[in-house]
């Protein structure tokens, strides 16, 4: 019996990235879910809220197919990180970090519909920021453009030089999707992976 499709219910280009490493065919679908926050909602809910409304989105299109949908959520000193979207909202967001931890929890929601399989799961990463002088945040934003990420760093590229530390049990989940669970997920369901 062939395994079902499988369908990443995102347009983040990260994710994409992320999942083409497990070397399985799938197709990318934009879930086009209000992402907005609802109050009241803690970070950690807002996730597994997002997740499985995005994997439950694309799910309801293609019944047959195998979709993951993940979420991030972002927060440090108790105030949600966003994607900065300008290079001066970025150095802000960069210096707010320094010498701080900064919490990112990485939501997903596995479904086949056909099946009524569900499989959700959270990654919770702390990043711990070294202190970072007001040159270093420049030179690192002129350098990596990190205007799409939350946070504003790329973690797979030069942004680990501004970590003292990270605490994960899936260093992907940091980039937007936990491949260790994701790869478990996907066992459970059939799919082949070494």
């Amino acid at each position: 019996m062939p395994r079902p499709t499988l369908i990443l219910a995102s347009s983040s280009r990260y994710r994409r990235q992320l999942l083409d490493r497990l070397q399985l065919p799938f197709e990318s679908v934009s879930p086009g879910v209000d992402e907005s926050a609802q109050a009241p909602e803690m970070p950690l809910e807002r996730a597994r809220r997002l997740a499985l409304a995005k994997a439950t989105a694309v799910s309801a299109r293609w019944q047959q197919a195998t979709v993951i949908g993940s979420d991030q959520v972002a927060l440090c000193k108790g105030e949600l990180l966003e994607k900065p979207a300008s290079a001066e909202r970025c150095r802000a967001q960069l210096q707010w970090l320094s010498a701080s931890a900064a919490t990112f929890h990485t939501a997903v929601a596995v479904l086949h519909a056909a099946s009524g399989a569900s499989i959700q799961f959270v990654d919770t990463t702390t990043v711990y920021f070294r202190a970072l002088t007001g040159d270093e945040i420049e030179r690192y934003v002129l350098a990596d453009q990190p205007l799409d990420c939350a946070g504003g760093f790329r973690a797979e590229a030069l942004g680990i030089s501004l970590f003292a530390r990270i605490v994960s049990e899936d260093p992907t989940a940091l980039i937007g999707l936990p491949l260790i669970a994701v790869s478990r997920a996907l066992r459970q369901l059939g799919y082949e992976l070494p």
